[in-house]
């Protein structure tokens, strides 16, 4: 049985030696490290009574741990010929079904009004575009991931093709 749980204990790439028809990373846009950098300079006003140099210490950490986090949370998708990896879920491409690409207004239907409360997730605020992936498969109860992508084209296409 193929796990699509992104709490199940799955492989987070796709197995050695499968070539990648397409990979994606979902990194933050510039504005979010603009955000990051303003979050930081905080740092600053927190600790600027003790010393200048201590306000600057602290700015320069805390960037360093924010960035950090956003690059070790920052999900990939991965089709091979046999799998699809969204983020932490893993699926054979056998279980996929249709594939829906959405922007704009449409978009934001889907990750609102029109979602699934049993559907997968890995959407960043920051991408606009999502893809819907039906899952065919019987034992699973998730009728579908809902995916952020920058190329939305490019991975409609790459999981039309078989």
């Amino acid at each position: 049985m193929p796990e699509s749980s992104p709490s199940a204990s799955v492989p987070s790439t796709p197995s050695a030696g499968a070539p990648a028809a397409y990979r994606e990373k979902l990194w933050p846009n510039a504005w979010i490290w603009i955000i990051a950098a303003g979050v930081s300079a905080a740092g600053i006003l927190v600790f600027a009574p003790i010393s200048m140099a201590a306000g600057y210490t602290a700015a320069a950490v805390l960037f360093i741990i924010i960035a950090v986090l956003l690059v070790l949370s920052t999900p990939a998708i991965t089709v091979t010929e046999d799998s699809l990896t969204v983020g932490r879920a893993t699926i054979e491409r056998r279980f996929i079904g249709e594939v829906q690409q959405f922007r704009a207004d449409e978009a934001t239907a889907e990750r609102g009004t029109r979602l699934n409360g049993l559907a997968y997730l890995c959407i960043r605020g920051w991408i606009d575009p999502v893809v819907r992936i039906e899952i065919t498969d019987p034992a699973d109860r998730t009728p579908y991931w809902l995916a952020s992508t920058r190329h939305p084209d490019q991975l409609t296409a790459a999981l039309a093709r078989r």
